[in-house]
């Protein structure tokens, strides 16, 4: 035999001829019934108490979920609601109650929820600039904020769809003629606020053209600080989601009546989607 021969037969050998050739060892075990129901029965001695853990977990849960998107809208602009949200004369403010069923224990958050939003729609997500967001104002990079990345010949920080249909509906709580007090700090992810958006980077030419999109920024607090705006930047992957808006601090006991005064603010109507409030807390004292 050659030393060719010998390489050749070497290389059929190999790990890889054999991974190409599916060839390699492998475990191929008789599915007998009685090994089958044996698995299974390991794998529901495992499932069980995770499940019942769950289960116990969601049941100690209470949740207020409240849609308002119809119910704020004047009796005269129920057959025209674009007209509505598009008219800044018309006020927007609008309130709601509830009645809390069992006693919910602090924190108690805070989301807004979007039904037939399509936060992951391929133009909407890709029309942001990440490295602006992180390092500021770069007029060559925005290119992929099309076609929110510039405004009177300057650039738009932070540019693109995502920033400028910012959420900007509004919510005060207000408990025996007392206001409950929205913590909004920390409702973001850390690792967002300290690698994805710039300490140094501040709002820039936003919202400064003729077509609104949603809300505002204050141009003195850097975007690592302008936790609103990176909640709603985090993109849902599905129609319905909901976002953090805050969290109170105190408890809520049972039947306890809450007052909501909010601003009705954000155009769902023009595509036909949905605004609720959820409230959400543990229930266990």
């Amino acid at each position: 035999m050659t030393d060719t021969d010998r390489g050749t037969q070497r290389d059929r050998h190999s790990a890889f001829s054999l991974f190409t050739q599916q060839s390699l060892p492998a475990c191929k075990p008789v599915l007998t019934p009685e090994w089958v129901i044996m698995t299974f029965l390991f794998i529901g001695f495992i499932f069980i108490p995770v499940g019942l853990v769950t289960l116990r977990a969601s049941h100690s849960v209470v949740e207020i979920v409240e849609r308002y998107d119809i119910g704020c809208v004047p009796e005269p602009f129920r057959i025209d609601k674009v007209s509505y949200i598009q008219d800044d004369s018309i006020p927007k403010n609008c309130s709601l109650s509830f009645k809390v069923p069992k006693y919910m224990k602090a924190p108690i958050y805070i989301y807004y929820q979007l039904d037939n939003y399509y936060q992951n729609h391929r133009r909407y997500v890709k029309s942001r600039s990440d490295k602006q967001l992180l390092h500021g104002q770069n007029e060559h990079g925005i290119s992929s904020c099309q076609p929110v990345e510039v405004n009177n010949d300057r650039p738009i920080i932070p540019c693109g769809l995502i920033a400028w249909s910012l959420f900007n509906d509004t919510f005060t709580f207000i408990r025996n003629r007392a206001e409950l007090k929205v913590n909004r700090k920390n409702i973001a992810w850390k690792s967002d606020r300290g690698h994805k958006f710039g300490k140094n980077v501040y709002p820039f030419n936003f919202q400064n053209g003729t077509l609104i999109g949603g809300g505002k920024l204050n141009p003195t607090i850097p975007l690592s600080d302008q936790e609103d705006l990176i909640v709603w930047m985090r993109t849902s992957a599905l129609p319905s989601f909901r976002k953090l808006y805050g969290r109170i601090e105190k408890d809520l006991d049972v039947d306890d009546v809450v007052v909501v005064h909010l601003m009705n603010n954000y155009n769902t109507y023009s595509f036909g989607g949905k605004k609720k409030l959820v409230v959400g807390a543990k229930c266990n004292k």
